[in-house]
């Protein structure tokens, strides 16, 4: 499969993707009039407001107006009567500034660790570096959480258990609030990235490769640059993107164990009050944000690997 095909393979889910969340979410329990509204709200008033946003027309002729924003940049407004795309500017910011830094803490931590265990297979430093991979992937992000919570805040109070922030005020300018929720998304993600990249680099260490290498005399120094680094790097390249766009997803519930602002926190509360024009902006996002990932980590992996770079330019 060529690289065009490949694009237009993700555009058409894409194109899918958007369907499914808006049919999907339009057919959830809620209805952002009656949250527009309020519970007191007369069945008529209820009606005319239905009418003027359209919410009484077919669902598919209401798609199709919605496909239409999203060209222009318009994602709807809210229950509440503001723009979604408003409600989003600084959180989706925020969101990414997690992502991004526990992604950047991420990659040189699992390459050093998957490198590390894989160059001592079978002892004891292979077994706990596995193991405690192994355990961080069977926990969800939240009991991470709470447990971080647990030792820096409740026991060590060296951190705040919330992430709560002024109105309008930057992460950045409070880096406190930022620790916990960071952890708590690498942790969960860095199991998953260790393992993969001590399988890869193990399998590489039993190769013919690397043993003709050591019988020539080269230093360990030597094969890790020349044979194991090169062909783990389309692995790691690849779980790195997908794990950056999890810690995405993982967000929405890391964000709301400590009340961070970000898009995790907004998508909860949204789908709470039934705010379906957020809810929709926000997942269709989130798996577009995945579906660019994906076709991030192929794009990499051919790029890194010169057999497959070479099948790609014929």
């Amino acid at each position: 499969m060529n690289l065009a095909r490949r694009l237009l393979t993700s555009l058409g889910l894409l194109a899918l993707l958007s369907f499914l969340v808006y049919v999907g979410v339009d057919v959830l329990p809620g209805d952002p009039v009656s949250g527009r509204l309020g519970p007191i709200a007369s069945a008529e008033r209820i009606a005319e407001l239905r009418h003027h946003l359209g919410l009484d027309r077919p669902v598919l002729i209401r798609y199709a107006e919605w496909v239409a924003g999203l060209a222009r940049g318009d994602l709807g407004v809210s229950a509440s009567g503001r723009p979604v795309a408003e409600m989003m500017s600084d959180r989706v910011g925020n969101s990414a500034l997690l992502a991004g830094l526990a992604s950047a803490l991420l990659a040189p931590l699992s390459l050093v660790l998957g490198l590390w265990a894989a160059g001592r297979r079978g002892k004891a430093a292979d077994v706990a570096v596995s193991a405690g991979a192994l355990l961080l992937v069977s926990l969800p992000e939240f009991v991470v959480a709470g447990a971080l919570v647990l030792v820096f805040a409740v026991t060590l109070r060296v951190l705040p258990a919330v992430s709560l922030l002024p109105v309008g005020a930057s992460p950045l300018a409070h880096p406190q609030v930022l620790v916990l929720p960071v952890l708590s998304l690498l942790l969960v993600g860095l199991g998953y990235a260790v393992r993969l990249i001590r399988a890869s680099a193990a399998a590489t260490l039993t190769g013919a490769h690397v043993e003709f290498l050591r019988l020539s005399g080269a230093s360990g120094a030597t094969v890790l640059r020349r044979a194991v680094i090169p062909a783990v790097l389309p692995v790691a390249v690849q779980v790195w993107l997908v794990t950056a766009v999890a810690f995405a997803g993982g967000a929405v519930l890391v964000e709301k164990v400590f009340g961070y602002p970000g898009i995790g926190e907004l998508l909860v509360a949204s789908v709470q009050s039934g705010d379906l024009p957020v809810v929709q902006a926000l997942v269709l996002i989130l798996g577009a944000a995945m579906l660019g990932a994906l076709a991030l980590a192929d794009l990499g992996v051919v790029l890194l690997t010169p057999r497959l770079r070479t099948a790609v330019g014929t």
